[in-house]
């Protein structure tokens, strides 16, 4: 276990993107955030395709994916996750990768992660619901949250390049803040909670 003197970045953050699609633009996003982010910061991108779908029947023997999907949460200071809204809701590879990060009972690899939300949408309310379905469960799973600033996205075409430049300075600039908030925040959270890493 860390200690409070060995808290120092930089810190490690795992990004989960909760769309399965390569032209996601919920991952052209989380591209932007990367390249907006305080250089104290190291990404891992945590992908969550290859995950089966989760059974208790697992418990006993976990899979080697589910295994290695785990341990690369452990070994995470903060988790990032950037989210689209389906059927006003989280994506359900999202929720059954959750579910595997989760079990066995007390083998909870999310708990006392620092954790924030975003996420982008075409429409206007830009993932306000799955948002907020996805803070209810990581408040269960005992997950400390960055409540504030709240961030509900509406991508329009061109706001952020494949490459994930953000097009709009107003745009560029609040995503920038958003990420210097969740590296503060990064900070709050291990003072109390030291990461075993």
């Amino acid at each position: 276990m860390a200690t409070i003197n060995e808290l120092q970045p930089p810190y490690a953050v795992g990004y989960l993107v909760g769309s399965l699609s390569t032209v996601s633009i919920n991952r052209t996003l989380a591209k932007a955030l990367l390249r907006l982010a305080p250089r104290d910061l190291t990404f891992t991108e945590i992908p969550i395709g290859g995950l089966p779908l989760y059974n208790r029947d697992y418990d006993a023997d976990y899979p080697q994916v589910a295994r290695d999907f785990k341990a690369t949460i452990a070994a995470q200071d903060a988790l990032l996750f950037v989210t689209p809204e389906y059927n006003r809701s989280i994506p359900g590879a999202l929720k059954n990768a959750i579910d595997w990060a989760s079990r066995p009972y007390g083998e909870n690899v999310i708990a006392r992660k620092a954790t924030a939300v975003i996420g982008a949408s075409s429409g206007a309310i830009g993932t306000a619901v799955a948002q907020q379905q996805l803070r209810s469960v990581l408040s269960f799973l005992q997950a400390p949250q960055m409540n504030a600033p709240e961030a509900y996205i509406r991508l329009t075409p061109g706001l952020i390049t494949e490459e994930g430049d953000v097009t709009d300075p107003g745009s560029e600039e609040f995503l920038r803040g958003f990420m210097n908030a969740f590296f503060e925040y990064i900070e709050r959270v291990l003072t109390v909670v030291p990461s075993p890493r």
